[in-house]
């Protein structure tokens, strides 16, 4: 069985910011300015106990003129702390938001370009949220919190520099007293905290995959009377999340004994500092900025415990997101798309190298195994043969493997063993463009996007106009199922499929093959589940393709096998016939 990389529903939070940091490295001048800006705003806050210190001081010694001066410095400092403060943020969410709309859009763009097999092994409702709402709490996370996260840190920094040059004693005993006990309580919620907003990410994650699949399949369940089991399924889902969110929230009940641990430090302070003022050690300002400076720092530590809960759900959802980037990055060995456009968005379809296949070639398979599971092959030693321009039928039970090896033979999946090779080429070496170009595969279901007909059918590589669109549509004699519709190529369609069935939908999809012109077309089950009229619609425009372009179609209508020159029948994993 071929490995493919697995995302992990709780990835590690050691070391995320360093592990971030090669995203974030192009903005660094910006984050740089941003840190200057705050770390000044931050000073004129630690300054302010320094200057009612020596204005108590002042007072105490009767000097006017020295409160006044006090005075005036304080006014000054308010004035200069509001304008550094706003443009410190103002910077550093500019900042972050250029560095969250890059992490979003290569997540996008990793996820594109993602094997097809890693896509079908994730739920989707997990891959949605690390790619929307994670990033969205991310984004949030800059706007509101980081400005608040740094200031605090800064303020910890100076004021423990301010406290040191007014007396080292004093601030020995503050050490003495708060920064073990508070250092044992961030360590217990740390221990505790990992796990538990790794673990309630995680189950949020398994909610939207299960809500996801009621949407998908409420038909079937409806009809099925499903409802009850997944009405459960939901449930206990919900459950473990709501149990995950009570550990998280448990806790970050350990945040608030930091609050007992200020207030102790507190009355330390005042014995020692009283007793030191007696002696004569230092002056009555001084304890008045100890007073003053530790309250601010109780209330920084405090605003810290408020939003460590945020910055946690904030690191977690950031490790996911890494862990997405990580795990579809491109790897050595297998070939992906330049990696100078991976980080600007999806490169145009034109650029890249010039083809090295020529437009019309065989397709050959070669000893092709592959297995979904380890020890149980879906197809084993698979060789066949299709030479350029013919026209070939797939036949076989269901469970034989015909879907699996038309995306093997389109590049969609890679094999366990064994080579597809088109025109001498093995599609794992070509080009993502180029193997697109030359052949397609059209599945059994059709997708559509919200938007009109005619935005359904650009959905292919060189953004073709109205009238090559129109061209295409009446070369395959569709002309007239197009008038039949409201408004025609203009007409609305939705996500949803409800206003066409499913023979139009795979029109849809053979128009959009048309327009491409690849070498080799692939058909999976076209005219399966559709009425007899659309499909002889079907068929007829299949048979207005270029004859020298391969056409492989995978069916069980007898009388869309009959249309077919060459059939190859699969039975048990092996090719059993050429007729």
């Amino acid at each position: 069985m071929a490995e493919h990389q697995r995302l992990t529903a709780t990835p590690d939070q050691r070391r995320v910011l360093r592990r971030a940091w090669p995203y974030m490295r192009p903005e660094r001048r910006g984050i740089t300015l941003a840190l200057l800006a705050g770390a000044a705003a931050t000073a004129t806050t630690v300054a302010v106990p320094a200057v009612i210190g020596a204005g108590v001081d002042q007072i105490l010694q009767r000097d006017r003129t020295g409160l006044f001066t006090a005075v005036a410095a304080l006014t000054a400092l308010a004035l200069l702390r509001l304008v550094l403060f706003r443009q410190s943020e103002l910077l550093l969410i500019s900042v972050g938001e250029r560095v969250v709309r890059t992490l979003r859009e290569l997540a996008v763009t990793r996820l594109s370009r993602a094997p097809l097999r890693f896509l079908e092994a994730h739920p989707s409702g997990d891959l949605l949220r690390r790619t929307t709402t994670e990033i969205a709490d991310l984004a949030n996370f800059v706007r509101s919190q980081l400005p608040d996260v740094l200031t605090v840190a800064a303020y910890l920094l100076f004021t423990t520099v301010l406290l040191l040059t007014y007396s080292p004693l004093l601030t020995l005993a503050l050490a003495v007293v708060f920064v073990p006990a508070i250092v044992m309580v961030l360590r217990l919620f740390k221990k505790a905290a990992n796990p538990a907003f790794a673990a309630e990410a995680a189950a949020a994650g398994t909610v939207a995959t299960t809500y996801r699949e009621l949407v998908q399949s409420r038909e079937m369940l409806r009809t099925g009377g499903g409802i009850g089991f997944w009405r459960e399924r939901f449930l206990a889902d919900n459950e473990r999340r709501y149990r995950a969110a009570r550990r998280s929230q448990r806790s970050l009940f350990l945040i608030s004994l930091a609050r007992i641990v200020q207030s102790l430090t507190t009355a330390v302070l005042l014995l020692v500092g009283g007793w030191l003022a007696a002696r004569g050690s230092i002056s009555v300002g001084t304890v008045v900025v100890f007073i003053l400076a530790t309250r601010q720092l109780f209330d920084s530590a405090t605003q810290a415990s408020n939003l460590v809960g945020q910055v946690q759900i904030s690191l977690v959802g950031l490790a996911r997101l890494l862990d997405l980037l990580t795990t579809t990055a491109p790897r050595a060995g297998i070939h992906a798309p330049r990696p100078a456009p991976d980080d600007a968005g999806p490169a145009p379809v034109t650029a890249g190298p010039a083809p090295v296949t020529a437009e019309r070639g065989d397709l050959e398979i070669d000893n092709l195994r592959y297995s979904y599971v380890a020890g149980t092959e879906v197809l084993g030693g698979l060789s066949v043969r299709v030479e350029a321009g013919e026209r070939v039928g797939l036949v076989g039970p269901t469970g034989s493997g015909k879907t699996t090896l038309a995306k093997l033979m389109t590049g969609l999946y890679t094999p366990d063993s064994g080579t597809v090779r088109y025109d001498g080429h093995d599609l794992a070496a070509l080009d993502p463009a180029e193997l697109r170009r030359r052949i397609v595969l059209i599945p059994q279901r059709v997708h559509l996007i919200e938007g009109t007909l005619l935005d359904n059918l650009r959905l292919v590589p060189g953004d073709p106009d109205e009238r090559r669109i129109a061209e295409a549509v009446d070369h395959l004699g569709l002309a007239d199922w197009v008038r039949s519709l409201d408004e025609g190529l203009h007409t609305g369609l939705g996500r949803g499929t409800g206003r066409l069935s499913a023979g139009e939908l795979q029109l849809i999809g053979l128009v959009r093959a048309a327009l491409l012109d690849p070498a080799v077309l692939v058909l999976d089950e076209a005219t399966a589940d559709i009425d007899p009229e659309t499909a002889r619609t079907l068929e007829t425009a299949i048979d207005t393709l270029r004859t020298d372009r391969t056409l492989i179609v995978i069916a069980h209508r007898e009388a869309t096998i009959k249309r077919l020159p060459r059939i190859i029948r699969l039975d048990e994993n092996a090719l059993l016939a050429h007729n």
